[in-house]
């Protein structure tokens, strides 16, 4: 079995931070089949997901993420894809859009 850790810090609070994971909940269920859940909790949540092959949970609180995931015999051959794939989810939904910068008008 292979594992995979990823830990990413963010400033979003826990209701922003909600919002990340439940968009990385439905991006999971949607784009990777996985059969997700989300438990609410009062200091973080939990999101426990899974499918043949993976199971795993990412711990949400108000200042970071962490994602544990065990991979199966089949699926342990493509660790490095599966997790460079979750990062880069995880990192866009994390990343801040800049406002559009207004121009003064002379």
């Amino acid at each position: 079995m292979a594992d995979i850790h990823i830990q990413r810090k963010h400033k979003l609070g826990l209701t922003g931070a909600r919002k990340v994971a439940w968009q990385w909940a439905e991006q999971a269920e949607g784009d990777f089949g996985m059969a997700c859940t989300y438990e609410e909790g009062k200091e973080s949540d939990e999101v426990a997901f899974s499918r043949s092959g993976v199971s795993g949970t990412l711990l949400v609180t108000a200042d970071h993420f962490e994602l544990d995931a065990k991979l199966g015999f089949l699926l342990g051959a493509f660790r490095e894809r599966i997790e460079s794939e979750i990062v880069k989810n995880l990192d866009q939904l994390l990343a801040v859009k800049k406002p559009a910068s207004r121009k003064k008008k002379a």
